[in-house]
């Protein structure tokens, strides 16, 4: 796509075609949490070889021609569901969705051989943030079998805020909170996130503005999933006159 400045996204890019090597060992399989996908229960994508689902609009044509060909996980998913059954936490399989674009725009850049199986995985539309972090602690375990398990998001998503030079020092303000908050001691780590709409003042509703802080909540599930590991920052830019950060627990 055209963008203005049309290097707006290559830092962004760069740090994506970065994963690989930054982690100990290519991984077995990904569970992804995508932002774009709001269900009642958690709910897992199931297909042998998902589709494409170009959950967008008004886009340039050749947007809607992308492909990613990954294999999917279903074996994948029915250990994750057993993972969260063993939690009490209800969830299901759906064999008919497809790649969202939080899952194959992202994927496309860390891993454009699509080789690695991809599990795609729900936010549930309660948006109830103790919720999420408590689903990702049942997934702790994937982490000793080879699963990366990334937190599709933004950790600043105001629809009217990008481009707004009024937006630069909220979203600062709100990345300088989640910055401290990923790198204290779990269970502090934890309460913050779970509180974030009000622990981290007005500058975390001004950045996810109530009912749409989907984008935020991967967030939750993979510090959940994280359990004791310790969290930090490892990519910041400013796009779009907004701050944007990733986070990485190890």
């Amino acid at each position: 796509m055209d963008w203005n400045p049309a290097d707006a996204w290559d830092k962004t890019a760069n740090f994506l075609r970065s994963i690989p090597s930054s982690l100990p060992a290519a991984p077995k399989a990904i569970v992804l949490v995508t932002a774009h996908w709001l269900t009642p229960q958690v709910t897992l994508s199931g297909a042998d070889q998902p589709g494409m689902l170009f959950d967008y609009y008004g886009f340039p044509p050749h947007t809607y021609e992308l492909r990613y060909p990954a294999p999917g996980a279903p074996a994948l998913a029915d250990r994750v569901r057993g993972l969260l059954a063993e939690a009490g936490i209800a969830a299901k399989v759906d064999t008919e969705r497809g790649y969202d674009h939080g899952t194959f725009i992202p994927l496309k850049v860390a891993f454009p051989k699509a080789e690695v199986p991809v599990l795609q995985v729900s936010l549930l539309g309660s948006l109830d943030a103790q919720a999420h972090i408590d689903y990702g602690r049942a997934l702790a375990p994937l982490r000793d079998e080879g699963v990366l398990i990334i937190g599709s998001g933004m950790s600043y998503h105001n629809m009217r805020g990008y481009g707004d030079p009024r937006s630069t020092p909220i979203s600062a303000e709100f990345d300088r909170w989640l910055t401290e908050t990923v790198a204290l001691p779990a269970s502090q780590r934890n309460q913050r996130l779970a509180n974030w709409d009000t622990a981290s003042g007005s500058a975390g509703r001004q950045s996810h503005p109530a009912r749409a802080e989907e984008h935020l909540l991967p967030l939750h599930v993979v510090a959940g999933a994280a359990g004791e590991g310790e969290g930090r920052k490892v990519f910041s830019d400013e796009v779009l006159r907004t701050t944007i950060s990733a986070f990485r627990f190890d």
